[in-house]
């Protein structure tokens, strides 16, 4: 049996249970270099515990998934938070779930950025992998390093089927 869901357009609003949005429509910002930068400052708290925690930067290179999408499995990491800035102005998706506790996750939620949207997730909130549309994608990836168990893997005991709009 496939349960079916369709991604919505991503906002701060819809989006704020599980983590941050990341974009430029945000309303911390202000002048820096003489007036020649735009700042957008402070968007996300980037979350880093456990054995010998740190903050790190990656680039990921993502290949992108068929559609509709057989959503099986989502993972969450318990000791720090993980943002995806995409390097290209494409969407891609983006699926959450609330945790239910020992239960595991719960229902999927998707959304759908809109180009140059990136997305903080908080820590210990249960997510799909990095899901680029339509053709490869580089991100910039902000998440913690360091000792310990940081990745949690959830699979559906029925996979859900994902819709774009």
């Amino acid at each position: 049996m496939t349960r079916s869901l369709t991604a919505a357009p991503l906002t701060r609003e819809a989006f704020a249970p599980f983590g941050d949005v990341l974009d430029t429509d945000w309303k911390n910002s202000f002048p820096i270099n003489a007036g020649m930068t735009e700042r957008f400052h402070d968007m996300a708290k980037v979350e880093a515990t456990g054995p010998e925690g740190k903050v790190i930067i990656s680039i990921f290179r993502g290949k992108p998934y068929d559609f509709p999408l057989k959503l099986g499995m989502v993972e969450r990491h318990p000791f720090g938070s993980q943002a995806f800035m995409p390097l290209s102005p494409a969407p891609f998706l983006v699926v959450v779930c609330p945790d239910e506790g020992t239960k595991g996750p719960g229902a999927p939620q998707a959304f759908l950025t809109a180009p140059g949207q990136g997305v903080n997730y908080h820590r210990n909130v249960w997510h799909a992998v990095l899901t680029p549309i339509g053709a490869p994608q580089d991100f910039l990836v902000v998440d913690r390093g360091g000792a310990g168990e940081n990745l949690q893997e959830f699979s559906f005991d029925a996979p859900f089927e994902v819709r774009l709009p």
